[in-house]
């Protein structure tokens, strides 16, 4: 079986986030009381990676930490909490986690992480002019996403119903199957995404 990955990357030395992350991937399928195979079956991602991932041997990539939050029900923020130590209960605008996919122009604030106690989390997304950006699947099925628009204009489609949001619209929905977002103006759009595991 072959991996949706380029390369998992092999730590000179492990890092105690990895070895958190690796202890929590095994606690995983422990709790589910599943086997590597069986694992390796559900998640598209082979025996020896997963093998490895667990032992801290590697640090897996982002294609395949998405396939097995997939598989666990979780976002990947979720899950990267969940090896924190002591999420911060206050975090300013400053030590805010932000995230940018200059090829396609969109700018992701995580405003407020997820915490292993709470079920939400608020992220602010911000898509230049002409970007789009198209989700094969969601993390978790049944996300439950609120949209709102802060500034510009936001085209979303989501099973197949596309939606058309200007400045103070906002758009509720569980995520199922693919979504999208384009920005549908000249000028960037800014928008608040609230997301609430199911």
């Amino acid at each position: 079986m072959r991996d949706p990955v380029v390369e998992e990357t092999t730590p000179a030395a492990v890092d105690p986030v990895d070895a958190r992350l690796a202890a929590r991937l095994a606690a995983l399928r422990a709790e589910r009381g599943w086997s590597l195979g069986e694992l390796a079956e559900r998640s598209g991602v082979s025996r020896s990676t997963l093998s490895r991932a667990e032992r801290a041997e590697i640090s897996p990539t982002a294609a395949t930490l998405n396939r097995l939050c997939h598989v666990y029900g979780r976002t990947m923020s979720r899950l990267l909490s969940e090896v924190e130590v002591e999420p911060a209960p206050l975090l300013r605008a400053a030590e805010q986690p932000v995230w940018e996919d200059r090829a396609s122009g969109f700018v992701r604030r995580s405003v407020s992480p997820p915490h292993p106690g709470l079920r939400g989390e608020l992220i602010e997304g911000r898509l230049a002019p002409g970007a789009d950006i198209a989700y094969d699947r969601p993390p978790v099925p049944g996300l439950e996403q609120h949209i709102w628009v802060l500034e510009g204009a936001l085209d979303v489609t989501a099973q197949d119903a596309g939606h058309h949001l200007d400045a103070g619209d906002c758009l509720r929905l569980r995520v199922w199957g693919p979504t999208r977002f384009r920005c549908a103006g000249d000028t960037a759009v800014r928008y608040a995404l609230a997301v609430v595991l199911p």
